[in-house]
């Protein structure tokens, strides 16, 4: 019970005020946004995955059904991008050739652990579901 519920009902009790005037005041003390810590918003939980949900009708080889559910530690991902800061310059100019070779152009060099937190914050509100006639994708965190 909040304070000033209680001071009205200890004015009720001592007679200071009627039972009509203890509801009305009642009515508006409760009509009023509750400012308690109790009452504050909870943060939102940090997310801790990243997932790929996959289920497909025919994976084209005549198998039938498949599913695939990948589930990515973010954490794994922070500490990827903590542990790129401590690679020596020409590690990552190699690391950054063969990545590009293989179609990823990403430079390690430019990824920072803020940057990385403000992707996850974005993701955290997205989700991408792809569906078709034949299969179905999610991507998502939780």
């Amino acid at each position: 019970m909040n304070e000033q519920r209680r001071q009205i009902l200890e004015m009720l009790a001592d007679g200071k005020i009627t039972a009509d005037e203890a509801e009305r005041l009642l009515g508006a003390v409760e009509s009023e946004p509750d400012e308690s810590p109790a009452a504050a918003p909870r943060a939102k939980a940090r997310v801790k995955y990243l997932r790929v949900v996959v289920h497909a009708e025919d994976d084209g080889a005549g198998g039938g059904p498949s599913d695939i559910n990948v589930r990515v530690p973010l954490q794994l991902l922070r500490a990827g991008v903590r542990l790129a800061s401590l690679l020596p310059p020409v590690a990552i100019t190699k690391a950054n050739e063969e990545l590009s070779r293989a179609g990823v152009p990403i430079d390690l060099a430019e990824l920072k652990p803020q940057q990385l937190e403000d992707l996850v914050d974005a993701l955290d509100e997205l989700t991408v579901d792809v569906d078709d006639a034949t299969s179905k994708i999610r991507v998502f965190c939780e």
